[in-house]
């Protein structure tokens, strides 16, 4: 493999990087993966407040926004009331819609 910088036959820290990188997904399955990000999960949660998941959640709403269109929105809508639809039963639609009235209401009167 031709080296980037020359290194006098040494990998590049990013070739290394693949390389273990290529390795590791060979010899690990799904739950290793699930395991260790459920763990980094926890571990930034108890290193960071509101206000950090605040940040990077409009962080990462502006770029998808910079890089979406309208129909990525509309699919991504369509597929979420689905998936809604078919974990949820009439019941859950009464109370939602109802607590969108009362709140709806309450706005109204506050104009």
């Amino acid at each position: 493999m031709a080296n980037k910088n020359d290194n006098q036959g040494k990998m590049t820290v990013e070739e290394a990087g693949r390389k273990g990188g290529e390795a590791t997904s060979e010899s690990h399955d799904k739950e290793f993966y699930q395991e260790i990000g459920r763990k980094g999960g926890e571990a930034t949660s108890e290193n960071h407040d509101k206000e950090f998941y605040q940040e990077i959640g409009r962080k990462g709403g502006e770029t998808t926004s910079e890089n979406h269109d309208k129909e990525f929105y509309q699919e991504i809508g369509s597929k979420g009331g689905e998936a809604t639809s078919e974990s949820h039963d009439k019941e859950f639609y009464q109370e939602i819609g109802e607590k969108g009235g009362k709140a709806r209401a309450e706005q109204r009167d506050d104009d």
